[in-house]
């Protein structure tokens, strides 16, 4: 007798490479990607509302690094210690509380008058929430999605994050011109309650993840994730790859201040602003489809540290000072090597159990939003003596220096991805 798929389980018959035809067909993971996206747009108009209403207010780069690094910090709370509720309660539900408390305190936010400390509060409350809700997310894929599907529906997700992304940064600065920043918050707000709707409407309800009816402490769980993520050479290796973003994400940082570096009279320093940001998500986009569409599983593996030196090479070429239209060029090339992310989230999951699996994309999560806001707190206050040029300049080489590093350990001897059951 043939055993019965489960529920809500999608696999493919053969071992042939996914389409994303295929991928689009699954409704569950539509509505992932669907919350994802609108959420996301929300939140770059609000992150490029931010950076602007600080730089307005201070004329400081390091002010304004040190607020946009805020939305990355709380992370390192946040991470190790709420994930873990994804394992032990239902992940939906996770999603959808996350979702509605943000909606509340962003709306907040959006209140015209709102005094500085109180917003620096709210945005770090709102982005403690994103812990438990990313990891809640990113352990429900594995359950929607397998095998390649998986792989393709990571892509399809963050190329449509990227996209979003780029959308959202390079418009945000027309609409903040026009709008106004606290007008964009509340945007922000709106989406956050479309999302809490689409997940409702197109996820359906599972049992938490954690069967066996123990509630064990989340400074257990922690404990536990943290032993099983880096007693693993191989699962370390990973982790340190995903965390060298924190060089290449330093420009996004110190974009308003290379802006006005960047100012020529022809375009109004938001606009400028939010062309930067947006330039390394639009390479992202790029290099996310050609390596999910034409390269296969295998050679994707032995391509990741090539893609990771890409991902900080062409940020050196700031110390030369170039124009405008040749940073967004170095800043897209950038954006195209990030691609390299897609592998090493892949094998990641693929090796942590399902049971523990929110618990160690949390504590991922929370090393790759630290690193990335310590990265863009130190090149705030190194812009400040420097300038943004040669502090960018300087991540690059850093960063080119590191991931040559892990390349030469990943391509030393281990033993293949396992094959999702």
């Amino acid at each position: 007798m043939r055993a019965r798929r489960p529920h809500g389980r999608h696999r493919r018959a053969d071992a042939a490479q996914a389409t994303y035809r295929e991928v689009i067909a699954i409704r569950e993971f539509r509505a992932l990607w669907y919350g994802q996206g609108l959420s996301l747009l929300g939140d770059q108009l609000a992150q490029v509302a931010l950076a602007v209403l600080v730089y307005d207010r201070t004329r400081s780069p390091l002010a304004t690094a040190a607020v946009y690094a805020l939305t990355y910090l709380p992370s390192i709370v946040g991470g190790p210690l709420l994930a873990g509720l994804a394992d032990r309660f239902a992940r939906r539900g996770v999603m959808l509380t996350c979702d509605l408390i943000r909606a509340a305190l962003v709306g907040v936010m959006a209140l015209p008058g709102m005094p500085f400390w109180a917003l620096c509060s709210l945005v770090f409350l709102v982005v403690l929430l994103s812990a438990p809700f990313s990891a809640a997310r990113a352990a429900l894929l594995p359950e929607v999605l397998e095998g390649d599907l998986y792989v393709l529906g990571s892509a399809l997700q963050n190329m449509t994050n990227q996209a979003v992304q780029m959308l959202g940064f390079a418009a945000g600065g027309a609409v903040i011109a026009t709008l106004g920043p606290y007008r964009a918050l509340a945007l922000d707000a709106a989406t956050f309650l479309a999302s809490a709707l689409i997940l409702v409407s197109g996820v359906r309800r599972r049992p938490p993840a954690n069967r066996d009816g123990s509630k064990p402490s989340m400074w257990t769980m922690t404990r536990a994730g943290a032993r099983l993520v880096f007693r693993s050479r191989r699962l370390r290796t990973l982790v340190l790859f995903a965390w060298l973003c924190g060089f290449y994400i330093l420009p996004e940082g110190i974009a308003v201040p290379y802006a006005a570096k960047l100012y020529t009279g022809s375009l109004p320093v938001p606009v400028i602003t939010g062309l930067l940001m947006a330039a390394m998500p639009a390479g992202t986009v790029v290099g996310a489809f050609l390596f999910s569409r034409f390269v296969s599983p295998q050679r994707r593996m032995r391509l990741m540290g090539w893609l990771a030196i890409l991902s900080c090479a062409p940020l050196i070429v700031t110390a030369l000072r170039p124009p405008l239209a040749v940073v967004l060029g170095a800043w897209f090339l950038s954006g195209v090597g990030g691609a390299y992310q897609l592998a090493a989230n892949a094998a990641f999951v693929q090796w942590v159990p399902p049971e523990q699996r929110a618990q160690a994309f949390g504590l991922v999560q929370s090393g790759l939003m630290a690193v990335q806001g310590i990265g863009i707190l130190i090149g705030g206050f190194a812009a400040e003596r420097l300038g943004p040029e040669p502090v960018v300049a300087l991540a690059g080489i850093s960063g080119v220096i590191s991931a040559a590093v892990l390349a030469m350990i990943w391509a030393g001897p281990r033993k293949p991805v396992p094959a999702t059951a």
